[in-house]
């Protein structure tokens, strides 16, 4: 049997469970098993499948099997043209979230020194990939959870960043001025999943990925609430806030942001045409 072989035939039973990307996600399978080597499928038509090999696809079939992401799974996953490293200590980066990073990454382009706070950081993928694309750009990453901010940290060593352009340390996002210093540009994906829909959670979701970063509060706006009317950061006069939320949610967390007294409160729509990024500014 060749690699080949062992590729169509986990194609088709990742179909047969009922995974979308069953193609895409057999390749990667196929890739990590082989420790990256021969990727392009081309070559797999030549190779034997060896035992050891064998063995692994059948051990990675199977956590696929149990719901298990495909990204932990491999450890690793894309976000806004980077890789960065995931692991069940933080949430996958979502396609969806990169226009919340591109949001950032144009409005850091037209500051000639932008500070930016990443605020609930996780993996830092969002912050870290802000600072790959505006080298003039000064990026904090701040999270409550140490482990996530473990996970920041490698990435943030993989993309050879480090201080003075990103500092990545502990913080709350929900505890008042509890962050010091003064920022031009905020930019958030907080917790925002409602008590209702956390007993609602996809399986892959509800049994992998954390939940610290899911549950946003009863209604799911205490990070809007906090952010809009108490918030742990300072924001220089005119400066900007990005902040994904839920896809039923949006104009409640902006309504937030315009009692609070923000200026030039908007949404922002996703690809679907689905509001979910809260553009504001500093009043």
């Amino acid at each position: 049997m060749s690699i080949w072989d062992a590729y169509v035939s986990l194609r088709q039973a990742l179909t047969d469970i009922g995974v979308e990307e069953a193609e895409l996600e057999a390749r990667e399978l196929v890739a990590f098993a082989l420790h990256g080597q021969a990727k392009h499928a081309r070559a797999w038509r030549e190779l034997p499948l060896d035992a050891e090999t064998r063995e692994q696809l059948h051990v990675l079939f199977e956590r696929r099997k149990q719901d298990e992401p495909l990204a932990y799974i491999l450890g690793e996953w894309d976000f806004y043209g980077n890789r960065f490293v995931v692991t069940p200590d933080v949430l996958i980066p979502r396609g969806d979230t990169e226009w919340l990073c591109d949001a950032a990454v144009q409005a850091a382009k037209r500051q000639k020194q932008p500070k930016i706070l990443d605020l609930c950081c996780g993996s830092g993928c969002i912050g870290l990939s802000v600072a790959l694309a505006v080298p003039q750009a000064q990026v904090t990453l701040v999270d409550c959870s140490e482990q996530a901010l473990a996970v920041a940290r490698r990435n943030a060593a993989l993309h050879g960043l480090s201080q003075p352009r990103v500092t990545i340390t502990a913080g709350d996002a929900l505890r008042p001025n509890s962050i010091h210093d003064i920022f031009t540009i905020i930019v958030s994906n907080p917790p925002y999943i409602t008590a209702q829909e956390m007993t609602a959670l996809d399986r892959s979701v509800d049994a992998y990925e954390p939940h610290l970063a899911l549950y946003g509060g009863a209604d799911g706006l205490d990070f809007y609430r906090a952010m809009a009317q108490r918030p742990a950061f300072s924001l220089a006069s005119g400066g900007l806030l990005f902040a994904e939320c839920g896809w039923k949610q949006g104009e409640q967390a902006a309504q937030l942001f315009r009692q609070a007294g923000w200026k030039n409160v908007h949404l922002r729509e996703d690809l679907a045409g689905i509001p979910r990024i809260i553009c504001a500014e500093k009043f």
